[in-house]
């Protein structure tokens, strides 16, 4: 475990003053911005409070903001494998599969960082109006019982405000977003270890594709489906979209034949460890490809 985490920490310490790892965490703080903006200002228009994590409930509870979140992993994690100058001196002293643990756990508390730094930043956009109790505000029930949710498209409804508390939401839908960003990772690692860092980028970004296409609203707005097929659609979605799987709305809550969470969550784990055991064999056969490398 000590040679798995200095492997890890080693990583960490190129992001001291590293453009890519600020310009990343920029660009989600403005993302944030932008997503949380119409929240923080129907609360404004209706002078209304908010619950601290609401703004982060709704902005996030919808796929598209899921994945534009997600997107940025592609920056966060562009030198993937991460093959910096002292790589080689660790091969000297580790076998590939340690290194390559290393490699794993640096990219969970990696993700795990830039989402928390995400749910802060939602929080710290909203906090000026909001109060911390554990119980919806005037503004989620404006959302959720009106159709003023629906007009400003974010993603409030009744069920999430009658089965469950706002922290509780925030929690389920943060290890959702962390169970999806971690396969995507995992599978930006697996194909650069296979083919190499192009396809891996292109890989991810059919896989984001694939998400985004498989969208109810985007498949009611092409095919024009009746509201029976629309609900089978939607069910068949909510189960082969690792995107829908990661929203929180496309969840069965007890009375339809979506996803439950622990399944959705159950399929990213093991997704990932797919990911991961295949990446863990590859390595073997890995032709590492140092150029410029520092003493």
């Amino acid at each position: 475990m000590r040679k798995v985490g200095s492997v890890a920490a080693y990583n960490f310490r190129g992001w001291h003053k590293n453009p890519r790892i600020i310009v990343t965490f920029a660009l989600a703080f403005i993302l944030c911005f932008l997503l949380s903006d119409k929240t923080v200002r129907f609360a404004h228009e209706y002078n209304t409070t908010m619950q601290l994590v609401e703004a982060f409930v709704w902005t996030f509870g919808d796929s598209n903001s899921i994945l534009l979140s997600s997107l940025l992993l592609l920056l966060l994690f562009a030198d993937i494998p991460f093959l910096g100058p002292g790589v080689p001196f660790y091969l000297m002293r580790i076998d590939r599969k340690i290194w390559l643990i290393g490699q794993s756990l640096y990219v969970v508390l990696a993700t795990g960082v830039y989402l928390i730094f995400i749910l802060f930043s939602t929080v710290l956009l909203c906090m000026s109006n909001s109060f911390i109790n554990n119980m919806w505000s005037d503004t989620a029930a404006i959302l959720s019982y009106s159709d003023s949710g629906k007009t400003i498209a974010l993603p409030s409804l009744v069920k999430t405000l009658e089965m469950s508390t706002p922290y509780e939401t925030m929690l389920t839908i943060f290890l959702l977003m962390l169970l999806y960003t971690l396969l995507m990772a995992f599978m930006m690692l697996m194909l650069n270890i296979i083919k190499g860092q192009s396809l891996s980028v292109v890989g991810v970004f059919i896989f984001s594709l694939y998400g985004f296409i498989l969208n109810p609203q985007l498949i009611r707005a092409v095919f024009n489906l009746p509201d029976e097929l629309m609900y089978k659609a939607n069910v068949a979605i909510g189960w082969i979209s690792p995107l829908n799987h990661a929203t929180y709305n496309m969840h069965n809550f007890g009375y339809d034949l979506l996803p439950t969470l622990w399944q959705s969550c159950l399929i990213f784990i093991l997704l990932i460890l797919v990911c991961f055991g295949i990446t863990l064999r590859c390595i073997r056969n890995y032709n590492f490809n140092f150029t410029g490398t520092e003493v």
